[in-house]
């Protein structure tokens, strides 16, 4: 039995629906895995030479945006030093300031411009796309030089748009593409790893494997 749903919406899908939705979306997701693979390459050049990587998202992407830094901060899997990375969304204080002074969509913006410098790496999240502190964000971090990745829903969308680079996931579902925004933000960490000799990888890219 199907579940009815009011004219006009899509219904959720649940139990195995739910698992059915995410194995369609993942036929569709090979073109992430690459991207965001040669993303944990690239950020781990830009990390080891002095640069910073900054976070953001709203709600449920703003917890996969802190989870990002702290893998950064910390570790992923194996023990190495610790990198700069910042997550915008956590800073309270800097948040209530600049949504009390300034209009809402400077609420990343102001922080990236504070932050960021030319070459550093801006990693915004948004299962639409859409939110426009994040698009102002994106701007303003091409603005001043910064590498601007985004992971979105399906295109096309604003931030895309204003980003150098998106991981855009083809799902209709928010659920849908924040566990596949989760999957690439893992593989993102594991190739920085990889590329800093920590732990040694048995995949190839298009391949099948694992990692060390």
């Amino acid at each position: 039995m199907t579940a009815q749903s009011a004219p006009g919406t899509v219904a959720t899908p649940c139990d195995h629906e739910h698992l059915r939705e995410l194995t369609s979306a993942l036929e569709r997701f090979a073109p992430c895995v690459d991207l965001v693979d040669e993303w944990g390459s690239r950020l781990a050049a830009v990390l080891t030479g002095g640069g910073r990587l900054l976070a953001a998202g709203n709600g449920g992407s703003a917890a996969q945006a802190q989870h990002l830094t702290a893998e950064l901060v910390g570790r992923y899997r194996r023990d190495r030093g610790p990198y700069s990375a910042i997550c915008l969304c956590s800073e309270t204080s800097s948040l209530t300031a600049i949504c009390n002074d300034y209009p809402p969509e400077e609420l990343f913006a102001r922080q990236v411009e504070a932050h960021g410098r030319a070459g550093d790496v801006l990693v915004l999240m948004s299962t639409s796309g859409r939110s426009p502190n994040l698009v102002a964000a994106a701007r303003r971090g091409r603005d001043i030089g910064m590498q601007v990745w985004a992971m979105t829903g399906p295109l096309p969308n604003p931030l895309a748009e204003a980003s150098t680079a998106c991981c855009a996931v083809d799902a209709p579902y928010t659920a849908t593409v924040q566990e596949l925004h989760l999957v690439a933000l893992h593989v993102l960490c594991a190739a920085f790893d990889r590329t800093l000799g920590v732990g040694v990888s048995r995949t190839q890219r298009g391949g099948a494997g694992s990692c060390a």
